[in-house]
């Protein structure tokens, strides 16, 4: 029985940007087969040449069954008579053992020149899909599974490859194959063979496309089903500590289970279908391979036919129905591998919810720059609006701190600054500006190279703690981390380590505490030295005593920088220039640490709350 190959159904383009479940109309096969073209085209020598020796490997291998009727035919003598004492044809014989070399040469000389054609379009396309998800919105990163999204990339990599091997290698020889022998057998017999030949092959491809489509809808929800238990297996172990804290081992493992549950019944469903639909192919074939032989053993006791034309028509119909009867098998790979491309092409497809503008120039900053909010309302989604027309200035090389309880909408103001998402109020004037220069006018690259952060939520590289350092400046070099990681006050604690620099900090850094992320962060931000920097509860996981040292560190990393400190902990900010008091997306009070706290208001209550705490 030959294995199943799934297929996925093709996921429509988002009806909304970065919304990853929107579905719309599905593309045919044809359109995602254009789309790939110009891929292989690149390589338009390599598959001319492909062509050829695929022609060529075909024209040996119809010429075998003519060698060996030849071949019969001379050693079809009576015994004793005086032929007997002939020597064995050796050139015919020769010349069978080259034609069935020649079609090995070929063959192999077709792969050998298309393998680079082959893996060059695979790697264009799995890097243009990887620089694509780079480029797509924060929305959509935070809305994705990244389970059933990084299978998505895998299937439709692989996709790229399979289509071409099972396209050019196996179903366009076929076809050149079936047109050659269809010919040989009208010209060297009668045109009964031709229409048992055409009569087979109509019926068993008509067979196989029904039944093949018809399990579509079993493969689809196969693979759907194996999507959302690869999802959800990764998501539990991303969320390995949670579980942990919980005691829900169980209650994964039952959730786990139920999705298993579901895609083993599919798989089982979709097998059945399987050998229904390798039976009727083979019962074709049997009966068309039954009623030629037949015919032609009839011609043979008539004398119409020799011999060697019986071995002939055998050998005909073995090398055309052998390639044949695995037309089902690439049938349905030729099918998946086209959902799985359309797939991976959705992905592509996807637009860019923040876009550079046509003709954005890079962002020009001569020293620090001025940043304005100008008026800037947002929300994230339409019925909630975050930010309610904010407007503030931070002067070149000072800083400025936004306070306020949780949920008041500090952390979106770093994520506009970067441009991970663009202002809801553009058409109506608001807008942010570094020296005067809209961000929306700039390109991102050069906007974000002018930017250092450190998060309030430290992700970091399952690599080592210097790759994570240097990740601020990856061509710095060892000292230069070094030199960071001294500023940050981690390098102590990283010279203390058995593999000091090349400790490996684990999945998303958890082989590090809370402070020691933050500190590797700290470290990066340093490194990259930009313009601006962005303090986001920089010190939140830290103790009070390295709380203190890095603050002066960050005091020195953010001299002659234009800074933006977002805090909780107001002991944090009591230096800057002027600080923000930001509730429910509305800054309520601005000055200096001095005259908020005399106010009397909202900030010098919580600056008492916090007194109060730490006392």
């Amino acid at each position: 029985m030959r294995p199943d190959s799934s297929a996925q159904p093709a996921i429509a383009l988002p009806a909304s940007p970065g919304a990853p479940n929107s579905k719309a109309a599905p593309r045919s096969d044809w359109a995602t087969l254009k789309r790939l073209l110009p891929y292989l085209w690149q390589y338009k020598v390599r598959v001319v040449l492909a062509l050829a020796f695929m022609v060529a490997a075909k024209m040996a291998n119809v010429s075998v069954p003519l060698l060996l009727k030849q071949l019969v035919d001379a050693m079809t003598i009576k015994p004793g008579s005086a032929e007997a004492l002939l020597v064995v044809p050796l050139s015919l014989l020769l010349a069978y053992g080259l034609l069935r070399l020649s079609t090995s040469v070929f063959t192999e000389l077709r792969e050998l020149v298309f393998a680079k054609a082959t893996e060059g379009a695979t790697r264009s396309i799995a890097l243009q899909v990887f620089g694509h998800l780079h480029a797509l919105s924060l929305r959509f990163h935070l809305e994705r599974q990244t389970g059933g999204m990084t299978r998505d990339i895998e299937r439709g990599t692989r996709g790229v490859q399979s289509l071409i091997s099972y396209s050019l290698y196996s179903i366009i020889p076929t076809l050149i194959e079936v047109a050659m022998v269809l010919t040989l057998l009208g010209t060297q017999f009668d045109m009964g063979y031709v229409w048992i030949t055409l009569v087979a092959l109509v019926l068993y491809v008509t067979f196989t496309v029904i039944v093949t489509e018809w399990r579509t809808q079993f493969r689809r929800q196969m693979n759907e089903l194996e999507s959302t238990s690869q999802s959800r297996a990764i998501d539990s172990l991303l969320n390995y500590e949670t579980v942990k804290y919980f005691n829900n081992e169980t209650f994964e493992a039952r959730r786990y289970d139920e999705a298993l549950e579901k895609l083993r019944r599919a798989r089982i469903k979709s097998q059945t279908t399987l050998s229904m639909l390798n039976a009727g192919q083979q019962l074709v074939i049997a009966v068309a391979l039954v009623l030629m032989l037949y015919r032609a053993t009839q011609g043979v006791v008539s004398g119409e036919l020799t011999l060697g034309d019986l071995v002939m028509v055998n050998a005909f119909m073995i090398q055309l129905y052998i390639p044949l009867g695995f037309l089902g098998v690439l049938y349905r790979e030729i099918k998946q591998s086209l959902t799985d491309l359309d797939k991976m092409f959705v992905l592509l497809e996807k637009e860019r919810e923040v876009a550079d503008e046509p003709g954005a120039q890079a962002l020009a900053l001569a020293g620090p720059p001025a940043v304005r909010f100008e008026n800037v309302h947002f929300s994230y989604e339409p019925a909630r609006e975050i930010l309610h027309g904010i407007s503030f200035e931070i002067p070149p090389g000072k800083t400025v701190a936004v306070v306020g309880p949780s949920g008041s909408g500090k952390s979106t103001l770093a994520r506009l600054l970067y441009r991970f998402y663009d202002v809801s109020n553009a058409d109506e004037g608001g807008r942010i500006t570094l020296d005067g220069q809209d961000i929306k006018a700039v390109t991102q690259s050069s906007l974000r190279q002018a930017i250092g952060i450190v998060p309030q939520d430290t992700v970091l590289f399952n690599d080592t703690i210097e790759y994570n350092i240097l990740y601020g400046r990856p061509d710095a070099g060892h000292e230069a981390a070094v030199q960071a990681a001294q500023a940050a006050h981690i390098h102590s604690f990283i010279e203390r380590l058995p593999l000091g620099y090349r400790t490996m900090v684990g999945e998303r850094g958890l082989k590090l505490s809370g402070g020691e992320k933050q500190r590797v962060a700290i470290a990066r931000t340093l490194l990259k030295n930009p313009p601006i920097v962005i303090f986001d509860e920089a010190t939140s996981a830290l103790d009070s005593a390295n709380e203190r040292a890095i603050q002066a560190e960050l005091k020195t990393a953010a001299r002659n920088k234009t800074t933006l400190v977002i805090a909780h902990r107001l002991s944090t900010v009591v230096d800057a220039h002027e600080i923000l008091v930001l509730v429910n997306g509305e800054i309520v009070e601005r000055g200096a640490h001095a005259d908020l706290v005399a106010r009397d208001g909202v900030y010098a209550g919580m600056w008492a709350l916090q007194q109060s705490g730490a006392d």
